[in-house]
C-alpha cells in the first residue's frame, strides 16, 4: 500500500474505532505539569481500564471478528501490555484468547492478563524473549486455524490506538508545538502521529526509542524494518526487535525527528513524574517525559505533549528506579579519592569537602598498608559537583569519577583477593527467570572455578550479575572467552570489565 493511501484508510479507521473502543473504556485525561518556562501536556493513558493504551487496539480488532473466529478463539504474543488488552476484549467479547507470554514477563502483567481475562484466557510462558514467544504463538495458530492478533503491525490495531489522540484532539487543549512520542513497535507513534497532523498540521513530531531499543530508527535508515542483534529490555513496553512494515511506513512518513533516552534518564523520568502527577508509570511510560528533561532548555517557552503510556510494573522494580532516577538527573555521582592509609587521613578527607555537598553512600575497606582508595557516593547538582571537585583539587586529593562502574553499582562483597588465581571478572545480563543462572553455570564451569558471584534481585525482566571466575593455568583464562561465546544461548549478553574496574575489584 502506497504511504498516502496507507495513511488515509488509517483515518478512516480511527474514526470508525471511536464507535467501538469505549464498549470497554472511557477516555483518558490530559493533565499539565507547569513549569517556570515550560508547559507539559501529559496523556495518562496510565488511568485507563488495564493502566496501559493497548486495550484500544486490542478491543477495535477484534470486535470486527466473524462470529465464527470470535467462536474459534484468538492467539496473540505480548510482554504484558498487548496481553491484558486482549483479556480485556476476550471476556467482553466471549471469547477465548491463548497467550503467548516470554518466560521473564513481570509477574504483575501475568497477574492482570489473568485478572482481566478469567476464564477466556490461557497463559503459555514461552522462551526467554517476545521474538521466541511470537515465533510460538505464530505456529499455534496457524495449526489450530485461529486468528493472530498482533500487538501492533495491524491497520485496526493500530487505528484503535490513535483513539487516545482523538481524545487529545477533542480536549480543547492545544494546539501543541511539539510532542514526544515514545515508540516500540511504533503502532501508539504511527496513528498519534497521522492524527494530530489532521488537526495540527505544524506540530513537530519526535520518535523516542530507548538507547539499544532504536528498532524504527534503524528501519527508517534502512529503508525498511531491520531487526536489532540485541535489544534492552528495561524499558519492557518498547522492547522490540523489529518493527512493523505497516509502523514503518507510516512513521517514516509522520515522524519529523529522532532520538534517544538512556534508562537512567527514564528512571530520573519516573521520578519527575511522581512528584508532579503522585504517578508511577512503567519504565517505557515515562520515555516521552524523559526525552522532554533532556530537551528542556531547547523547550522554553513550547507547549509540549506526551503520553504516559502505561503503569504497569513489579513493584520490586521500584528500587532499581530509585537507585537510577539520581544518576539519571545527574544528581547521584561517585568518587574514588586516593588518601594516605594513615589515622586521621578519613576524617581530613571529610573536612575537605563542601558543607552543601551530602554523602549518601560510601564504600570502603582497607586493602593496602600505605594507600587508602574509598568509594564515595555524593547528592550533589551539577553545580556542586563542580564546587567538590574543585574542594579536593584545592586539597591536594587525587580522585577518579567511577558513577557509572559496575563494581561501584553492585558494590562489592568482602574477599580475599590474594585467594583468586589468574581472575577473569565480568558482569553478565541474563533473564530473569527460574533456573536461568543455573543454565549459565552449568555451560561453564566445567572450564572454570566460580570465585566471585554479585547479584540481587531488582524487579526486572533482565537479571544483571557480577561474576568472577578463576582457572588452573594462563592458557585456560585465555580461552575463556571462547568458552562465554560458545555458551551464548544460556545467557543475554556479557562484558569483561576493564583493566582499571578490575584493580579496583581486586583491591
Amino acid at each position: 500500500m502506497e504511504s498516502e493511501s496507507l495513511t488515509r484508510a488509517l483515518r478512516q479507521e480511527i474514526l470508525f474505532a471511536r464507535r467501538r473502543v469505549y464498549e470497554v473504556g472511557q477516555a483518558t485525561p490530559l493533565e499539565l505539569i507547569e513549569l517556570d518556562d515550560l508547559s507539559i501536556f501529559v496523556k495518562r493513558e496510565d488511568l485507563s481500564p488495564i493502566h496501559a493504551y493497548k486495550w484500544r487496539g486490542a478491543y477495535n480488532r477484534m470486535a470486527q471478528l466473524t462470529a465464527d473466529e470470535l467462536k474459534a478463539g484468538v492467539v496473540t504474543a505480548s510482554a504484558g501490555n498487548h496481553a491484558q488488552g486482549v483479556a480485556l476484549a476476550a471476556k467482553k467479547l466471549s471469547t477465548h484468547a491463548t497467550i503467548f507470554m516470554p518466560l521473564a514477563t513481570p509477574r504483575m502483567k501475568k497477574f492482570a492478563v489473568k485478572q482481566h481475562g478469567g476464564e477466556h484466557v490461557e497463559i503459555r510462558l514461552t522462551g526467554d524473549t517476545y521474538d521466541v514467544a511470537s515465533q510460538a504463538a505464530h505456529t499455534y495458530a496457524k495449526e489450530q486455524n485461529l486468528t493472530y492478533i498482533h500487538a501492533y503491525d495491524d491497520l485496526a490495531v493500530i487505528a484503535g490506538q490513535g483513539t487516545l489522540a482523538d481524545e487529545i484532539v477533542m480536549s480543547g487543549k492545544g494546539p501543541f508545538d511539539i510532542a514526544f512520542l515514545q515508540v516500540g513497535g511504533g503502532g501508539m507513534a504511527a496513528a498519534t502521529a497521522t492524527w494530530l497532523k489532521i488537526n495540527s498540521p505544524d506540530i513537530h513530531i519526535v520518535g523516542v526509542e530507548g538507547v539499544e531499543q532504536a528498532s524504527m530508527a534503524a528501519a527508517i535508515k534502512a529503508g525498511h524494518p531491520v531487526a536489532l542483534d540485541k535489544v534492552d529490555i528495561f524499558c519492557d513496553g518498547t522492547a522490540v526487535r523489529q518493527v512493523g512494515k505497516l509502523t514503518h511506513e507510516i512513521c517514516a512518513e509522520m515522524i519529523d525527528e529522532w532520538m534517544t533516552v538512556s534508562n537512567d534518564e527514564v528512571s530520573a523520568a519516573i521520578q519527575f513524574l511522581w512528584e508532579n502527577l503522585r504517578c508511577i508509570p512503567e519504565p517505557s511510560g515515562a520515555m516521552g517525559v524523559a526525552a522532554i528533561l533532556k530537551r528542556r532548555q531547547s523547550l522554553a517557552g513550547k507547549r509540549v505533549l506526551c503520553v504516559l503510556c502505561g503503569a504497569n510494573m513489579d513493584f520490586e522494580q521500584l528500587a532499581s528506579i530509585a537507585r537510577r532516577s539520581a544518576v539519571g538527573a545527574s544528581r547521584r555521582r561517585f568518587l574514588q579519592v586516593q588518601i594516605k592509609e594513615t589515622a586521621g587521613a578519613m576524617y581530613g578527607l571529610l573536612e575537605a569537602l563542601p558543607d552543601t555537598v551530602n554523602i549518601v553512600d560510601f564504600q570502603y575497606g582497607k586493602t593496602d598498608a600505605a594507600a587508602a582508595t574509598p568509594v564515595i557516593g555524593f547528592d550533589v547538582s551539577t553545580m556542586q559537583f563542580e564546587v567538590l571537585k574543585n574542594s579536593l583539587c584545592d586539597a591536594d586529593f587525587l580522585f577518579t569519577e567511577v558513577t557509572s562502574e559496575p563494581d561501584v553499582a553492585f558494590r562489592l562483597i568482602h574477599y580475599e583477593s590474594k585467594l583468586l588465581l589468574t581472575p577473569y571478572f565480568i558482569t553478565l545480563e541474563f533473564h530473569e527467570r527460574p533456573g536461568a543462572l543455573a543454565d549459565f553455570l552449568r555451560a561453564v564451569s566445567p572450564h572454570a572455578n566460580l570465585c566471585y558471584f554479585n547479584y540481587v534481585y531488582s524487579g526486572e525482566r533482565v537479571g544483571r550479575a557480577l561474576l568472577g571466575f578463576e582457572f588452573d593455568s594462563t592458557e585456560q583464562h585465555n580461552q575463556f572467552t571462547q568458552v562465554l561465546d560458545s555458551a551464548k544461548d544460556a545467557y543475554r549478553s556479557y562484558e569483561r570489565v576493564t583493566d582499571a574496574t578490575l584493580t579496583r575489584i581486586l583491591g
